[in-house]
């Protein structure tokens, strides 16, 4: 851009009972200055600290940044490609119709999957703040954030369990054989019967009806059943503590602070190698699974459209739902993690980059996992969909038996657990990150130096929720985890994301929004985002929650449905989750806004507060918000604000409201990034268009209209 316009049209909104004072102001500004500012010779020391700020170092000192770029786009893709990719997505596509299940399944993704993840992208990262704090934007919904921390919460309660599930076979696996390939162990009934082709009938009537049958079991669902999970009877029976188990969980846990011992500065050299090792390891097994007998076969199985399937309106929920969940929006963590970005950081490249990289690895991993699945048919004489399994029936298993068919079992199961840790742990790191980072938030307000304390946050976190997930280590643990995995993000989920794209849109303004995001990036984003924004991304949301209360059955595991006490306690976590939306509802109207009338207190609670903005000073400046007071004096120097533009005086904070009406002497902040001292109505300089912006009260209400959007010369292609 050789220059744009940039205009503010403040419509400052007293709901205390002030009188309203409009101002409007457009000025035209050469590429590179700050809108309202005055540019001035500074000396080189300031600009030499505005470099090193911007390209070295962390641009928020205090909160502190990625370390570079790649820590982000790692971190994302190690967040969005998760197990999902690996044991959900194939069987999906395989049920659904095989290869034409890419259709909706691409459809949902352009018309849900990457609005939601780059919406909460642009939405952490413009205000530095993790899924409560951003919702300064409207704070009688900032409920919906506290509701994505339960989530998140509940999450990382029974994910952990799955990584310790993971644990528990990858260390079962260093053995000469592996122990779920053979009958004859402890754990073993008289019905295991492994599989050959002499005796494929017998094993394959096992998903039959016919009793005389209906008991022979594989020596893998065996060992999973009866030796890993020691599984009981039911919920009801939750037996005792199984000391491997807990061993395991323990160790996920220490894994995981240890991580996140340094925040996102360790999470952020970690994924180097937990987002890439799981490719390198897909691509070793697709590689080995294709000189297999009988791949081709499992591939096959995997791709063939059938194209009739289309017409099934479950084909495009399961779409909906996988796509959803795979990129997870509404879970807190996007906003989290570009919340540590830069500001000028071009999330809207990251978002599409990161969204294409979890598809095609979803549709990549399905060859991988059908190449082996094919194999093992081929050597069972088992029918592919009798071997076929989605969920932990894939993972713990049905791969797990096929690679126990394979000429170095050993190797290769260390190999695929290990894999299956790398993607778990990803996703772990962002979802915990999600609440500590929440925390810290909002305890900054009452602890200032909160920030050096994250570390104890994040350790009392996982103690926690350590202790929490106890009883899933017990007999009967599994179908605790069942339960949690069914309610705990289901229907929420979808509830919140929807709420979240409509509060943007139409509650703060869909160009309000729109206008941030380009302040941004410098370019204006294309129509396609405000559209499915406004109408076709809340469209789909509706459409899958409807699909679910339909279409609603009872939860059951295997043979095992489960009493309707359990079902009432599931329902309890979804209504846990949604409860702060209507919770801080009330409390904010009731304790925390402004004015005389219940009305007054309603349309207060609607506008942006005043610490909505850019976190630090230049850019609040540079997208045309107040400054803020709060700013510590060391947060303003790291980002090369030199205190006084040139004059040696003490270093004073911006202006505030004084009790008597009047503001406090401050500073304006200019192009280049210092301070000028301003005491009156003008700035000293130029006072013929530079108006010194309003600063009001924690008590005020603020709203910024800002109809007269910045115009660029460019445009995003998508």
């Amino acid at each position: 851009m050789s220059n744009y316009q940039s205009s503010l049209s403040g419509d400052f909104a007293m709901s205390n009972g002030h009188a309203s004072h409009k101002t409007s102001t457009v000025v035209d500004m050469p590429k590179n200055n700050l809108p309202f500012v005055d540019t001035m010779q500074t000396n080189n020391t300031s600009k030499k600290s505005s470099e090193n700020s911007d390209n070295n170092g962390d641009e928020n000192e205090e909160r502190g940044n990625w370390g570079n770029k790649m820590d982000f786009i790692l971190s994302s893709v190690g967040f969005a490609v998760g197990l999902g990719n690996v044991w959900r997505f194939p069987y999906l596509c395989y049920k659904n119709g095989g290869g034409a299940f890419l259709v909706p399944y691409v459809i949902m993704l352009f018309a849900a999957g990457l609005p939601l993840f780059g919406l909460e992208l642009g939405f952490g990262q413009y205000v530095s703040k993790g899924c409560v704090g951003v919702w300064d934007l409207a704070p009688l919904f900032k409920g919906l954030g506290w509701a994505m921390v339960i989530i998140s919460g509940m999450v990382v309660i029974y994910y952990n369990m799955i990584i310790a599930y993971i644990f528990f076979y990858f260390f079962a696996s260093f053995n000469k054989v592996v122990p779920w390939s053979t009958c004859g162990n402890e754990w073993n009934t008289e019905f295991c019967e492994v599989s050959t082709k002499s005796n494929s009938t017998l094993i394959y009537n096992t998903s039959e009806s016919n009793a005389t049958v209906t008991t022979v079991t594989r020596p893998a669902e065996e060992f999973w059943l009866n030796y890993a999970l020691g599984r009981s009877e039911g919920l009801h029976d939750m037996g005792t503590i199984r000391w491997q188990l807990l061993l395991c969980l323990l160790l996920a846990w220490i894994v995981v602070f240890l991580c996140l011992i340094k925040g996102i500065k360790s999470v952020g050299k970690v994924v180097y190698f937990t987002a890439t090792f799981p490719y390198i390891v897909l691509f070793i097994l697709l590689i080995r699974g294709l000189t297999l007998p009988g791949a081709m076969n499992g591939i096959y199985f995997y791709i063939v459209p059938r194209f009739d399937q289309l017409g099934n309106p479950t084909v495009w929920k399961d779409a909906a739902v996988q796509v959803f969940y795979s990129l997870g929006p509404a879970w807190g963590s996007l906003h989290t993690l570009a919340s540590y970005n830069k500001f000028h950081n071009n999330f809207h490249r990251d978002g599409i980059t990161v969204g294409l990289i979890n598809c095609g690895t979803s549709v990549f991993a399905g060859f991988v996992i059908f190449a082996v699945i094919g194999f093992m048919s081929h050597d069972s004489g088992m029918p592919i969909e009798d071997v076929a399994a989605g969920g932990s029936g894939l993972a713990f298993v049905a791969y797990p038996e096929a690679i126990a068919r394979m000429p170095g079992s050993v190797f290769w199961a260390l190999l695929f657990f290990f894999m299956l840790l790398t993607l778990g742990l990803d996703s772990m790191f962002c979802n915990l990150e999600t609440v500590v980072t929440a925390i810290v938030d909002e305890l900054k307000p009452v602890y200032p130096n909160i920030y050096q304390k994250k570390t104890y946050v994040t350790g009392i976190c996982c103690v926690v929720f350590f202790i929490l997930g106890l009883p899933m280590t017990t007999n009967g643990g599994f179908y605790m985890l069942t339960l949690m995995d069914e309610y705990s993000a289901g229907f929420s989920i979808i509830l919140i994301s929807m709420g979240e794209t409509l509060v943007i849109s139409y509650v703060y303004g869909i160009e309000n929004f729109m206008r941030d995001m380009m302040v941004m990036l410098k370019f204006k984003m294309n129509i396609y985002w405000k559209i499915c924004w406004m109408a076709i991304s809340p469209s789909v949301m509706f459409f899958v929650f409807i699909f679910f209360g339909v279409g609603y059955k009872g939860l059951t595991l295997d043979d095992y449905k489960y009493p309707p006490w359990a079902e009432f306690l599931g329902w309890g976590m979804v209504i846990a989750a949604l409860l702060p939306v209507p919770g801080y509802m009330i409390y904010f109207l009731y304790y925390k806004a402004h004015g005389t009338t219940w009305k007054e207190r309603f349309f207060y609670s609607l506008e942006a507060t005043d610490s909505w903005g850019p976190a630090l000073n230049k850019h609040r400046a540079e997208a045309n918000y107040p400054l803020i007071a709060d700013e510590s004096k060391a947060g303003i120097a790291s980002n090369g604000f030199n205190k006084l533009s040139s004059v040696d005086e003490q270093w004073q904070p911006p202006p505030k409201m004084m009790s008597n009406g009047t503001t406090s002497p401050g500073y304006a902040a200019l192009a280049n990034g210092d301070y000028e001292m301003r005491n009156g109505d003008y700035n000293n300089i130029n006072d013929s268009y530079h108006k010194k912006e309003p600063v009001v009260s924690e008590h005020d209400s603020v709203t910024l209209s800002r109809d007269m959007p910045l115009s660029c010369n460019s445009e995003s292609s998508i």
